[in-house]
């Protein structure tokens, strides 16, 4: 006499996947970021009673070999203005921030056709500074 096998079927147990999904994505979200620039090295300029801004929709810097950087990609001080305009788009007046990193020792001649690329573009200039430390005044 010949007994049958029972089949034994193989499945995934599926009640923890949306847990690890939602895990992961959270975890993702977190970690995310719109723009790199940790190549960037820069020292912001510092000064006294410092007010927080809104986010910023671009953000521009210059770094210590006074190269300029919009959200983090090496761009020519001719080419700003019209992809600030593109990054801008339709944005209302008021939440066109644009955050200035400037290294502490560029000079005028390195920043101001920045902030002129900025102006034509129609963005809200924020400088990015340092509240200076209680020791050095």
């Amino acid at each position: 006499m010949k007994l049958q096998r029972r089949k034994l079927t193989a499945s995934v147990p599926s009640f923890a996947m949306g847990d690890i999904g939602f895990l992961l994505l959270i975890f993702f979200v977190i970690l995310a970021r719109s723009q790199n620039d940790s190549h960037i090295q820069w020292q912001p300029a510092e000064l006294k009673d410092i007010e927080m801004s809104a986010a910023p929709r671009a953000t521009v810097s210059i770094d210590t070999g006074y190269k300029t950087y919009l959200d983090g990609k090496e761009i020519s001080t001719d080419e700003l203005a019209s992809a600030l305009s593109a990054v801008l788009g339709d944005t209302p007046a008021g939440q066109r921030n644009v955050f200035l990193k400037v290294h502490r020792e560029a000079k005028a001649t390195h920043f101001e056709p920045v902030i002129a690329a900025i102006s034509e573009a129609g963005g809200d200039l924020v400088h990015i500074l340092e509240p200076e430390e209680q020791s050095k005044q």
